[in-house]
């Protein structure tokens, strides 16, 4: 990928996320542009990476061969359709980072026949540790499915959904799913606190648990049923403490708090979505 040309069209913390990736992964910077309305942030970014920076999308679009949307879903319609004439023209990859946009609706902005890949990163992805679904549409090649996959990879784990409406579903989960995490991380520290632990070391053991029990997920074959199956011994502090959870209905609670999320989704994409 070393003569592929890749622009950014927004230069937020996602993209200098993407950025740093690449580049960390031996992404030649001369061949990585950005774009942003924003001339405080174009210079962040220069200083930051060898990168070339401009304020006018169809400047820095113009002769690529993968142009990445990372502006929000707000003004995803008008950035579109600014592009859309090159877009034809060129005949691009065109990977977004937006949430909430179908790719139906930026196939109408763009052009019927572009090649979309639409995809959903989570916020740790700005520690190179993040989870991202992509969905293709039919005009998107196995080449470039490999290209929008390894762009994925350079920030986390890159996951394909061949179904597009399990979009919402990877919104619920992994999408927002790093804020269900610091909720709990925030309850474990309060009730740290109130067993009699000072606010720091109840901060630090609460973080340090969260990150090693899913650094053991991780690594281990086995499903987090099982993990938890084995660090639950018999009548100990630990087995008490999950039956609370689950006489409090934790399983049921996180349920519906899934599907509500799942549902702004959809409600986000027919609001960002349309083609009014």
């Amino acid at each position: 990928m070393n003569n592929t040309t890749l622009t950014f069209i927004g230069g937020g913390n996602m993209a200098a996320s993407l950025i740093g990736g690449l580049i960390a992964d031996g992404w030649d910077p001369a061949r990585i542009r950005v774009a942003d309305n924003s001339p405080e942030r174009l210079q962040q970014l220069s200083q930051q990476f060898p990168i070339s920076t401009g304020t006018d999308n169809c400047d820095a679009a113009d002769q690529t061969d993968i142009i990445v949307l990372a502006v929000k879903p707000q003004v995803m319609k008008s950035v579109a359709v600014e592009l859309a004439s090159l877009v034809a023209r060129q005949q691009p990859l065109v990977i977004s980072i937006a949430a909430g946009i179908p790719a139906g609706a930026l196939g109408n902005w763009l052009g019927k026949s572009t090649a979309i890949v639409r995809t959903m990163p989570n916020t740790p992805a700005m520690v190179q540790s993040g989870a991202t679904a992509l969905y293709a549409n039919e005009h998107v090649s196995e080449e470039q499915r490999s290209i929008a996959e390894s762009i994925l990879r350079a920030v986390g784990v890159a996951i394909w959904v061949e179904d597009e409406a399990q979009m919402d579903a990877v919104t619920a989960l992994s999408g927002s799913g790093p804020a269900y995490f610091f909720l709990f991380m925030e309850a474990l520290q309060a009730a740290g606190v109130e067993l009699g632990l000072p606010q720091e070391t109840a901060r630090l053991l609460a973080l340090q648990t969260a990150f090693g029990a899913a650094k053991m997920a991780l690594e281990s074959n086995e499903d987090a049923a099982t993990l938890r199956h084995q660090v639950t011994s018999p009548g100990g502090t630990t087995e008490h403490a999950i039956r609370t959870f689950q006489e409090g209905a934790l399983e049921t609670l996180v349920s519906k708090a899934l599907l509500a999320a799942a549902k702004r989704s959809r409600e986000l994409a027919t609001e960002f979505g349309s083609n009014s």
